[in-house]
C-alpha cells in the first residue's frame, strides 16, 4: 500500500507519538512485525493503534517498549498529505496528591460566569513553530515553509492548517502564540503595512522578551534598512532572507534549531 513511513526506532512504553497532518488521513502506529505485514499489502492481518484522523495533531500512546513505525495513508484516495511526527517520552509518574484548603479557596471564588476553556487549551496542544505572516506572502513563503518544516518532523501552527469555520480568529491566534516554542515572523512590506500582523508581532515580541519563546525572523522582499525604519530591535536580530536562501535551506536551518532544542528539553526532563 502506498503510504508515508516514519521509522521511530526503539520507543519506550507510555511514550506519546504526535502526528501533525495537513489534511485528514489514516494514521497507524505499528510494531515492526505488524508494519511488515501492512507494508507487504498482501491482505495479511496486522494490528495497529490509530485510525482515520480528521484533526491535527494526533496523539497515540505506545503500548509497549519496542521498535515502532508510523504509517500514514489516504485509504486509496489520490492526493498528497503534509505530515510531521515527533515522539514525547513517557510521564515520570504521579506527582503528590493536591490537598485543597477549601476555606481559603472559597475566598477566591469568582462569582461572574466564566467562558469555558478553548478546545486547544483542554487538549494541551503545543506546537514547535508559530508562523506569522501577511496573507500576500502565504503562497510564496509561509505555505512552502510550513510544508518543509512538517516534512522535517517540526509541528507548525499556520492559520490555514488550524482555523476552521466558526473559530474566533483572535482567540485561535492568541492560543497558537502562547502554545508555540518558536515564532517564525516573515517580515515584508505587506507585513508592516497591516494592523493584524502588528497585533501578532506585539504578542510574539512579548513572549520573546519574557523568555517564553524564541523569535526567528525571515526577511522577504525587504532590506535591513527597511526593517530598521520599522523596528531597530528586529533589525538587530540575525535573520534569514529569501533573496539569497532557498525555502528548503531556510526550513532546514529552522528545523535544526527546533529539533536540537526539543532534544535538550527532553534530556533535562
Amino acid at each position: 500500500m502506498q503510504h508515508i513511513k516514519y521509522d521511530l526506532g526503539q520507543v519506550k512504553q507510555g511514550s506519546t507519538v504526535s502526528v501533525a497532518l495537513g489534511s485528514q488521513a489514516n494514521v497507524l502506529l505499528m510494531d515492526s512485525g505488524n508494519y511488515r505485514t501492512y507494508a507487504a499489502a498482501r491482505g495479511g492481518r496486522f494490528h495497529f493503534t490509530g485510525g482515520l484522523a480528521k484533526r491535527s495533531p494526533v496523539h497515540l500512546t505506545v503500548p509497549n517498549t519496542g521498535h515502532w513505525y508510523v504509517a500514514i495513508d489516504l485509504g486509496g484516495r489520490s492526493g498528497r498529505v503534509k505530515t510531521g511526527v515527533s515522539v514525547l517520552p513517557p510521564p515520570r509518574g504521579d506527582l503528590p496528591e493536591i490537598r485543597e484548603n477549601r476555606t481559603v479557596l472559597r475566598q477566591f471564588v469568582h462569582t461572574e460566569p466564566q467562558a469555558p476553556p478553548s478546545a486547544d487549551v483542554m487538549e494541551g496542544r503545543v506546537w514547535d513553530v508559530f508562523i506569522s505572516h501577511a496573507h500576500e506572502d502565504k503562497a510564496a513563503v509561509a505555505r512552502p515553509l510550513a510544508d518543509a518544516l512538517l516534512a522535517a518532523g517540526v509541528t507548525v501552527w499556520l492559520d490555514e492548517l488550524e482555523m476552521k469555520i466558526g473559530d474566533s480568529l483572535r482567540r485561535k491566534i492568541d492560543q497558537g502564540i502562547r502554545s508555540s516554542r518558536f515564532s517564525v515572523v516573515i517580515l515584508s512590506p505587506s507585513f508592516f503595512a497591516k494592523g493584524w500582523t502588528q497585533y501578532e508581532l506585539d504578542g510574539l515580541v512579548g513572549m520573546s522578551v519574557a523568555g517564553k519563546q524564541v523569535l526567528l525572523p525571515i526577511w522577504h522582499e525587504i532590506t535591513r534598512a527597511d526593517v530598521m525604519r520599522e523596528s531597530a530591535s528586529l533589525a538587530d536580530k540575525i535573520a534569514l532572507t529569501t533573496s539569497d536562501t532557498t525555502m528548503s535551506e531556510i526550513a532546514s536551518q529552522i528545523a535544526v534549531v527546533v529539533l536540537e532544542s526539543r532534544k535538550a528539553t527532553v534530556g533535562r526532563s
